[in-house]
C-alpha cells in the first residue's frame, strides 16, 4: 500500500491511499460465498441459492461494505505509521486517475495541534480562601429551625408580621380587567420570605384577619410573567387567617431530630461546622480551579481542530434539546438551535481540553489509584452510609471516569498553583455561597 501525506492548511492534511484492486475483488467474493450459505430467497432452499443470483442481489452492497472496511483499515494503519494524531473522521473520496489494477483514494482530515504552554511562572492566578464563622453556623441553624417551624393562629386583633404565614384571597386588575394569574383564593405565603413582590408584602404586613385592602403594584420590567412585566396593576387583598411561626429551640431535642450522633448543642454546632467546611472546600476548589484553567489557557498557544469543535457543538445542541424536552417543550428534538449560540463555549471547551491533556501528559499528572479512592471517600463522607456510596461509585465505569476527570483537574490545579504567581484573597462565607 502506497501512502502520501500533504499539508493543506494549519491542521488539515490530505492522505492519498492506493489499494490493489484484486484484494477488494477477492474479499467481495469471499463475503458473497459466506452470505450464500445463509441467505434466504423465495423459490430456493436455504444455502442453495445460486451464486449468480446472490451476486446480482448483493454484490453492490457487499462491494460498498468491503471498500469502507478496507479503506478505513488502510487509513488507520497509515495514520499510525506516520504517527498522525487524527482529530475526527476523515472525508474519503475515490480518485478517478488510479493506476491500472489499483484503486486510489484521497482522505482529507485534521490532526490534533501541537500545544505550546508558556512559562507558568509568568501566569497570575487569584486564589480565594474563606472560613466558616460562628455567624455562618448561626445562619444555618436558623434555616434548619425554619424548616421545622410550626404555626399557630394569631388573635383576631393581632396584625401580620414578618415570619407569619398568611392565608389570603387576592385579585389583580389592569384597566379594570382581571389578568391571567392575577387571582387566587386561600393563597398562603410567609411574610418577609421574599416569595411575593416587595410591594405586595408591604401591603399585607400590618393587616389583620378579616381586613381588606386595595393597593397599586408595579411589576418589574424583568418579571417572569411577560404579559404584566413593566406594568402597573391594582390589587384587592383580603386576609383570611394569620398564623404566627413557632421556631424550635436550639437544644438537645433539635439535635436528636436532626439525627446528630452527639445530641447536644455543641455536637449540633460541630456537625453543622463540619458540613459547612466540606461545602466551603468544594466551592473554593471549583472557583480556584476555574481561575487556574483560565490562566492556563491564556498562557497556551494552539490551533483548534474544526472537527473537535463541531463535535462539541453537536453535543451542546443535543444537550439543549434534551433540556427543552425535559421541560415539556413539544417537538424539542426538532427545535432549530443555531450552532453559533454555542460556538464560543464549544471552542473554549476544546481549547481547555487540549491544553489540560498536554499538561497532564508532559508532567505525568494522571490520577493515581490512591487519589481516586480518597476522592470517592470524601464524596461519600456526607452520606448516612458512606460505604454504600463508595460501592456505588466503584461498581460503575462511567462514574469512575467522571471521578478520574475531577482528580486529574485537581492535579492540574495544584500543579499550576505551585508554579504561578498566586494572589491570595480572603472572601466572606456569604460571598462564597452567593448569599446576600
Amino acid at each position: 500500500m502506497a501512502v502520501t501525506v500533504e499539508n493543506l492548511e494549519k491542521l488539515e492534511r490530505k492522505m492519498t491511499l492506493t489499494l490493489p484492486l484484486n484484494s477488494i475483488q477477492s474479499e467481495v467474493a469471499t463475503r458473497l460465498k459466506k452470505l450464500a450459505r445463509t441467505v434466504k430467497m423465495d423459490g430456493f432452499r436455504p444455502g442453495k441459492v445460486p451464486m449468480s443470483v446472490v451476486s446480482q442481489r448483493y454484490a453492490y452492497s457487499v462491494h460498498y461494505e468491503v471498500m469502507n472496511d478496507k479503506v478505513g483499515e488502510a487509513f488507520a494503519i497509515a495514520a499510525n505509521e506516520a504517527r498522525l494524531r487524527v482529530a475526527g473522521q476523515p472525508r474519503i473520496s475515490e480518485k478517478e486517475d488510479a493506476p491500472e489494477g489499483e484503486l486510489a483514494f484521497d482522505a482529507i482530515f485534521e490532526v490534533y495541534p501541537d500545544v505550546k504552554i508558556g512559562d507558568l511562572a509568568n501566569a497570575e492566578v487569584e486564589k480565594l480562601s474563606a472560613e466558616v464563622s460562628d455567624a455562618a453556623i448561626d445562619k444555618t441553624l436558623d434555616i434548619l429551625r425554619k424548616q421545622r417551624r410550626t404555626f399557630a393562629q394569631r388573635a383576631a386583633d393581632e396584625p401580620a408580621q414578618d415570619g407569619d404565614r398568611v392565608t389570603i384571597d387576592f385579585e389583580g386588575k389592569m384597566d379594570g380587567e382581571t389578568f391571567a394569574g392575577g387571582k387566587a383564593e386561600d393563597f398562603q405565603f410567609i411574610v418577609g420570605d421574599g416569595q411575593m413582590l416587595k410591594e405586595f408584602e408591604d401591603a399585607v404586613r400590618g393587616m389583620k384577619s378579616g381586613e381588606s385592602r386595595t393597593f397599586p403594584l408595579n411589576f418589574p420590567a424583568d418579571y417572569h410573567g411577560k404579559d404584566v412585566a413593566g406594568k402597573q396593576a391594582d390589587f384587592l387583598v383580603t386576609v383570611k387567617k394569620i398564623e404566627a411561626a413557632n421556631l424550635p429551640e436550639v437544644n438537645e431535642e433539635l439535635a436528636r431530630s436532626l439525627g446528630i450522633a452527639d445530641a447536644t448543642v455543641e455536637g449540633l454546632r460541630s456537625d453543622i461546622k463540619k458540613n459547612l467546611e466540606r461545602e466551603v472546600k468544594f466551592r473554593l476548589l471549583a472557583r480556584n480551579k476555574n481561575a487556574v484553567m483560565d490562566a492556563l489557557v491564556a498562557n497556551a498557544e494552539l490551533d483548534l481542530p474544526n472537527a473537535s469543535v463541531q463535535a462539541e457543538l453537536e453535543r451542546l445542541v443535543e444537550g439543549a434539546r434534551a433540556d427543552l424536552k425535559q421541560r415539556g417543550i413539544k417537538d424539542a428534538d426538532k427545535a432549530p438551535i443555531p450552532d453559533d449560540i454555542f460556538r464560543p463555549q464549544a471552542e473554549k471547551r476544546v481549547r481547555l481540553g487540549l491544553v489540560v491533556a498536554e499538561l497532564v501528559r508532559a508532567n505525568e499528572l494522571q490520577a493515581r489509584p490512591e487519589q481516586l479512592k480518597a476522592h470517592i471517600e470524601e464524596l461519600a463522607a456526607s452520606y448516612e452510609k458512606p460505604q454504600e456510596v463508595v460501592r456505588w461509585y466503584l461498581s460503575d465505569n462511567s462514574r469512575m471516569v467522571e471521578v478520574e476527570a475531577v482528580v486529574i483537574e485537581n492535579n492540574v490545579t495544584d500543579f499550576v498553583l505551585g508554579k504561578a504567581k498566586v494572589n491570595e484573597k480572603a472572601i466572606s462565607f456569604d460571598e462564597l455561597m452567593g448569599q446576600n
